[in-house]
């Protein structure tokens, strides 16, 4: 069976760190490790959808919920920087994330 190359990299990795099988102590901290991340192409379509209304200023909450419904996750800090990058210009809008 053909695997996703990032699901064989999840995989050997896995491996890697746990040559006798995962402990059941450390299923829990893993699974914290592996979140649902957006992929580029999300990141990009997100960009694109980001509402502009001079009636309601744009916040970083706002895309932050964007995020939210297609992770269906709280979103990373790191995906919120990734949005941020894609917008013009990058980074607005000027609050600061977090």
């Amino acid at each position: 069976m053909m695997l996703p190359q990032v699901l064989r990299s999840v995989i050997d990795w896995l491996r890697r760190g746990y040559p006798d099988g995962v402990p059941e102590s450390d299923y829990i901290p893993l699974v914290a490790l592996l979140r649902r991340r957006l992929t580029d192409e999300e990141v990009r379509q997100l960009a694109k959808e980001v509402p502009v209304s001079a009636d309601r200023p744009l916040t970083t909450t706002d895309i932050e919920v964007m995020i939210t419904k297609v992770t269906d996750e709280m979103p990373s800090e790191q995906d919120l920087r990734r949005v941020l990058s894609h917008l013009d210009p990058p980074g607005w809008p000027s609050e600061s994330p977090g």
